[in-house]
């Protein structure tokens, strides 16, 4: 008999909110993350915005030691880690520190990293390089040290598939829990903000605001729609087996129903026009779940405000879920927290569990002049109060991966 899986903590660092309580009422009220960007000269560039977390201090989760050679997403996911186990009310203890594991999704995670420690060995020689620098170069150093820190001796995973990553983290964690591979998994993903990954969005024109005289605005589903505003953060999900998470007496915030995967290859750094991996990778979750459209109350959409994707997004949902699909309130939090790349997944489930918990959908922000082609529920700009009882997120991205998790309320 498979085990449930349900959540028990959460811990979230965004740019429009730092800690589950902050990030939900940010959301509730609407209110975006975006500000000019202060941790890389923009001056010569027409983009100057983004999801930056400008009031991140690692020293108030971490303490002050041993932080000099941690990079920035290590010290976000870190953090994160920190929250979530808190929220959970969880004490790693030598009893169950071999049952509990990690599991990270980061793509361009080690991206500033390898730059820094390049430049170093080409300007001085690679015999003059800061060794404590190399560990940051590896992609699955995060999440390395998320169970160094929170002292976790089970399994340590990186999942780094791009804009799925996160949840696909969250898919495996729960596969592990519901095979009794592990009682408790730190779940999430992580992406930061640097020049190196910010400039490779810049240069393929996928930023709002990158093309000649175009106005950078962040309004998913919306007509004037133009790209994405790029985000960065942390978060993870405490997944616990619910006989571990009874006998502990904890709050449970919701339960994890399942998953849908697909990968759909197409073109690189292009969406499939038809959207074939994302309706399966729907119709998988549904059926993995035993939901038909009717059981679904809130879509949580993958919409990063560009073109393509928004309108990709519409028909496959309108396809998938028939006529259903105009009676279902479908909000895009990325109006918020900007596409975050590997970290988008976890945005939105967290932003899933709180809407399931507090009987909230957030809106989808700056949403004004209507598509045609975009011609659903959006929840636009004003937050609405509705009691959830199951909540479908998607995920997928332009090279082909295509993600969807179902959660549902605990009962």
């Amino acid at each position: 008999m498979e085990r449930r899986v349900v959540i028990t903590g959460v811990g979230i660092l965004a740019s429009n909110g730092i800690g589950k309580d902050a990030f939900w009422n940010s959301l509730s009220e609407g209110k975006t993350g975006f500000k000019r960007v202060s941790l890389f000269d923009t001056s010569e560039l027409t983009v100057k915005q983004a999801g930056e977390i400008t009031e991140f201090d690692a020293t108030k989760f971490l303490g002050t030691k041993g932080l000099r050679t941690l990079d920035r997403s290590t010290k976000l996911i870190c953090s994160a880690a920190k929250l979530a186990i808190q929220d959970a009310k969880l004490q790693i203890t030598q009893e169950n520190t071999y049952d509990t594991g990690v599991c990270v999704g980061t793509t361009l995670g080690s991206v500033y990293s390898i730059s820094e420690f390049d430049k170093q060995a080409l300007r001085e020689g690679p015999r003059s390089v800061n060794p404590m620098l190399f560990p940051n170069t590896v992609i699955n150093s995060p999440a390395s040290q998320v169970s160094i820190w929170c002292n976790i001796k089970g399994f340590n995973t990186t999942i780094s598939t791009g804009f799925t990553a996160s949840l696909d983290s969250l898919s495996y964690a729960a596969d592990f829990i519901k095979w009794g591979k592990a009682k408790i998994i730190l779940a999430g993903g992580v992406e930061e903000m640097c020049i190196q990954t910010f400039l490779g969005f810049y240069k393929l024109k996928f930023l709002s605001g990158s093309k000649e005289n175009e106005e950078f605005i962040s309004c998913p589903f919306d007509r004037r729609r133009n790209g994405i505003v790029f985000g960065e953060g942390a978060g993870f999900l405490v997944l616990e087996d619910l006989e571990s998470a009874q006998k502990r007496n904890v709050d449970i915030l919701a339960e994890v129903s399942g998953f849908g995967i697909s990968f759909d290859p197409f073109r690189i750094n292009k969406y499939n026009p038809r959207g074939d991996g994302l309706k399966q990778a729907m119709r998988s979750a549904l059926e993995n779940t035993g939901f038909s459209v009717e059981d679904i109350d809130c879509i949580f959409a993958n919409a990063n405000s560009t073109i393509a994707a928004d309108k990709i997004e519409t028909e496959a949902i309108k396809e998938v879920f028939g006529e259903c699909a105009y009676k279902i309130p479908i909000t895009a939090i990325k109006s918020m927290t900007g596409e975050g790349f590997s970290v988008s997944g976890i945005f939105e489930a967290v932003s899933a569990v709180g809407a399931i918990k507090n009987s909230f959908i957030p809106p989808t922000v700056n949403y004004e002049v209507k598509d045609e082609a975009c011609d659903l529920d959006y929840v636009p700009n004003k937050s609405s109060h509705l009691q959830l009882k199951n909540v479908m997120v998607i995920t997928f991205g332009p090279s082909g991966s295509n993600t969807v998790m179902i959660l549902k309320r605990y009962e």
